[in-house]
């Protein structure tokens, strides 16, 4: 199963794809906020046999929705309209910070915002399918 991950900015949106295990996630694009962004995302989902998009929930320190929240949520409304796979959110916080830490050359991170919270889901979701398959 292969995942996608937004990361969602005013001005960019960062892209992530996960490898056909869905245990990996990869930095795959960095797109224009613009009138073409939902068929871009589109056409990358079809490209790429996605089958769950995964969309950075962004929130502050308290866990409270920041300010491009409520963009966040229309791109999601707006791309429910546009795709058949199940969109669902991540909670995230500071991941382009991180992405510029680790990658400190870089002047653009978006995509590997993106890679950061779709990493996030995808370790979370394995590690709860894991603990069943234990129990």
């Amino acid at each position: 199963m292969r995942y996608l991950g937004v990361d969602y900015g005013t001005k960019r949106v960062g892209i992530a794809v996960s490898d056909e295990g869905g245990t990996l996630a990869f930095p795959y694009a960095i797109l224009d906020n613009s009138k073409a962004l939902l068929g871009n995302v589109e056409d990358i989902c079809s490209r790429e046999s996605i089958e769950t998009i995964v969309v950075g929930e962004s929130v502050d320190y308290k866990g409270n929705p920041n300010i491009v929240m409520k963009e966040i949520e229309q791109f999601i409304i707006e791309l429910r309209s546009r795709v058949t796979v199940p969109i669902i959110t991540e909670r995230e916080f500071l991941t382009t910070q991180q992405a510029r830490f680790f990658q400190q050359e870089k002047e653009r991170v978006d995509d590997s915002a993106a890679a950061i919270i779709l990493q996030s889901y995808l370790d979370r979701k394995n590690n709860t399918s894991m603990r069943e398959t234990l129990e």
